[in-house]
């Protein structure tokens, strides 16, 4: 028997040993609420999504074509509104997931007002928000079945039988709108106790992935702006298991751990690591310091020495206290964080570059994967990169390489709107077009995201509407702008009274009070002049 049917027939039987006081309760209408309320707390959809994520990360592992993405969301109608337009342009959320970004919890949900990216915001506020994704997804399932059970009802007022079990197969084999979130967890926002409790308090709101990175908690900077400071492995290596310590203590077994390094960037460290025994990862860290060679009787009040192979070194200390490393050390440093970021247990690597270019993350991740072979990495595809600028350079250099004329092209001015129609800029989209499959064949990138789209897109969306609203257009900017394209490519939300839950309401008032409900949807309600598009 079916799940919904199973429903059913559960709850009659409850029915009948209530009996008359439960006369007027209808067993089907209790199971389509089930139904559409599948996940009861956020641990249950943590141990949900990070069974689709292991799945598919085994699937990727055969198939390199089978990667996964997603886009960064900062409010949970944000996140709603791209699994329904998932599902209405591919049919599936098939290996399609969210991100939740810290940048964009920092300059857009902190009580301080706008932030940057540096763990200045409220800790709680990350978790709220993986709350509020999961409580809007779970009403966008609620919605699209409460619209599947009217058609239900529908045919069989119609006596039509055979739309009734095409109804009744959709609603069995329903694919909900809950997908893996990979949620931003910062440097851990203090020790690793910290980092415990924070990560407990997201996967209970339904995180089943954290992304950590391995800058200090204090001095914690955005991956793609400079003054980073890196921690020793052994600190960055306790964070990472204090998360599967939570994830275990909540039952989330094959929860996911993402560590991010972000020294191909970062120039300081603010500690010299401990060493035990030459060639340990102190040893090693400690060898990417700049550092000079001193005589004993050289030393002045307050230096900081080291052994190094017999000698004394000192090393480069700044004014701010910091120590900086060797100038062209970042990407064996990355390599480095990665192979001992999974001894540590990481499940996930996410390497931060200066540009996105395949040949250095593919460079990269050929070093980590002659170590780790199925290490797989996810790759933030940041709107802080200039992709249209970084790209026609890219081309512009493989012409200038294979011996192309590029004359016409003058380097430093690839942006310019003037090479918009050119044959480089069309090379150059052609190859962001494939950078993400490109990277995840060559460079086994599993996932990629996008960390901040919804903010450019707010505020690209919002710029247009003001500019015609607020002009001659009038009325006219909102209405040719907005809500005629709403209508012309079916976006759901222009029935915003139904999006919001107002036909979910009117079905429960009928559950409730039968006859006698006052519904909102009647005759009178304007939203009918949406029904028929």
């Amino acid at each position: 028997m079916s799940a919904y049917q199973d429903d059913i027939k559960q709850v009659s039987s409850l029915k009948e040993k209530a009996g008359s006081p439960w006369g007027q309760i209808n067993p089907e209408y209790a199971a389509r609420m089930r139904a559409q309320n599948r996940f009861q707390t956020g641990l249950d959809i943590a141990k949900y999504t990070a069974a689709i994520m292991r799945r598919d990360m085994a699937e990727f592992d055969k198939d390199k074509t089978k990667y996964t993405q997603s886009l960064g969301c900062w409010h949970g109608f944000v996140g709603q509104q791209k699994l329904i337009s998932i599902k209405k342009h591919f049919g599936s959320t098939e290996r399609k997931y969210l991100y939740l970004s810290g940048w964009m919890v920092a300059a857009l949900r902190s009580q301080f007002g706008p932030l940057p990216d540096q763990s200045m915001h409220e800790k709680t506020a990350v978790a709220s928000l993986v709350e509020e994704l999961y409580t809007f997804l779970r009403q966008a399932d609620a919605r699209e079945l409460g619209g599947l059970f009217r058609e239900l009802d529908a045919a069989r007022e119609a006596g039509d039988s055979a739309k009734e079990q095409e109804i009744l197969d959709k609603v069995e084999n329903y694919e909900t709108h809950v997908v893996p979130i990979i949620a931003d967890i910062d440097a851990g926002f203090g020790n690793a106790e910290a980092t415990y409790l924070m990560a407990k308090q997201m996967i209970e709101a339904g995180a089943c992935a954290l992304q950590i990175e391995n800058q200090v908690a204090d001095e914690k900077q955005c991956g793609h702006q400079d003054g980073k400071v890196t921690v020793p492995h052994e600190d960055f290596h306790a964070k990472i298991r204090a998360l599967r310590y939570a994830f275990l203590e909540l039952g989330v077994d094959d929860g996911v751990i993402v560590a991010r390094t972000d020294s191909e960037g970062a120039g300081l460290t603010k500690e010299i690591a401990v060493v035990n025994e030459p060639g340990d990862q102190g040893d090693i860290y400690n060898s990417y310091l700049d550092v000079e060679e001193v005589a004993a009787e050289d030393t002045k009040e307050g230096d900081v020495l080291i052994s190094r192979n017999g000698k004394l070194v000192r090393p480069k200390r700044l004014a701010s206290g910091l120590y900086q490393f060797r100038q062209g050390t970042g990407h064996e440093r990355c390599v480095f964080d990665c192979i001992e970021a999974i001894n540590a247990g990481a499940d996930l690597l996410w390497i931060e570059t200066a540009v996105p270019t395949v040949h250095e993350i593919k460079g990269m991740m050929d070093e980590v994967r002659k170590v780790h072979p199925d290490a797989k990495l996810v790759y933030n595809n940041s709107p802080s990169f200039n992709w249209t600028l970084n790209f026609r350079q890219q081309a512009y250099d493989a012409w200038v390489e294979a011996g192309k004329d590029v004359s016409g092209y003058d380097r430093d001015r690839l942006m310019s709107a003037e090479y918009d129609d050119s044959e480089l800029a069309a090379e150059a989209d052609a190859r962001v077009k494939t950078f993400q499959a490109d990277t995840s064949r060559e460079a086994n990138v599993f996932h990629h995201l996008i960390t901040l789209p919804t903010y450019h897109t707010t505020a690209l969306s919002v710029d247009a509407l003001a500019q015609e609203y607020f002009g001659e257009q009038g009325m006219l900017g909102y209405v040719e702008g907005v809500q005629r394209q709403e209508i012309r490519k079916g976006i759901a939300c222009v029935k915003h009274q139904n999006m919001a839950g107002s036909d979910l309401g009117d079905d429960h008032k009928e559950y409730y009070a039968g006859d006698r409900a006052l519904k909102a949807g009647g005759a009178k309600n304007t939203s009918n002049q949406f029904n028929n598009i």
